[in-house]
C-alpha cells in the first residue's frame, strides 16, 4: 500500500509529483529545493530579466530547503530524526559545498542519515542545491 503526501507549507511541486510517497513504514521524498510556498521566491537568489542567476547565497538556500524538507517528513507522520539517507545534488560543488556541509552538519548533528553528495549542471528552477530523502515512518 502506498500514500501520496503532500505538505500544507511546502513549495508546490513544479511537475506532476506529490511531495513524498509512504510505502509501508518508508516514507520516500521528491526532490525538495528551497523555494518558498505560494511564491516563486527563492531565498538568498537574485535572478535577472531573463530569469538566470546573477548570485546566489547557498547558505540561504540550504537552510530552506532543510525547511521544506522537515514540513514534508513531519506532514507525513515521521520527524527529522527518522531521515536514513540524504541525496544531495549542488550545481557548484567546488564553491559551495564547504558551507553546505557545514549548514548540514548543524541539522544534522544528533541524526548521522547516509549521504551522497552529487555535482549537477543545472536543475529545473533557478536554485543551487535540492534535496532526495528517505525516512522511516
Amino acid at each position: 500500500m502506498t500514500d501520496i503526501i503532500n505538505s500544507d507549507s511546502a513549495p508546490e511541486p513544479v511537475g506532476l509529483y506529490p511531495h513524498a510517497r509512504r510505502v509501508g513504514d518508508l516514507l520516500f521524498l521528491s526532490g525538495v529545493g528551497p523555494r518558498e510556498r505560494g511564491t516563486d521566491k527563492i531565498p538568498g537568489v537574485e535572478l535577472d530579466e531573463n530569469g538566470e542567476i546573477v548570485s546566489y547565497d547557498i547558505e540561504a538556500q540550504c537552510r530552506s530547503v532543510f525547511r521544506n524538507v522537515r514540513s514534508i517528513v513531519e506532514a507525513a507522520g515521521s520527524s527529522w530524526d527518522k531521515i536514513v539517507d540524504v541525496t544531495v545534488f549542488l550545481t557548484n560543488i567546488k564553491a559551495d559545498f564547504e558551507t553546505y556541509n557545514r549548514v548540514y552538519a548543524e541539522y544534522f548533528a544528533d541524526n548521522r542519515p547516509c549521504r551522497t553528495t552529487v555535482e549537477i549542471n543545472r536543475l529545473p528552477t533557478p536554485i543551487a542545491i535540492e534535496l532526495k530523502v528517505i525516512a522511516v515512518v
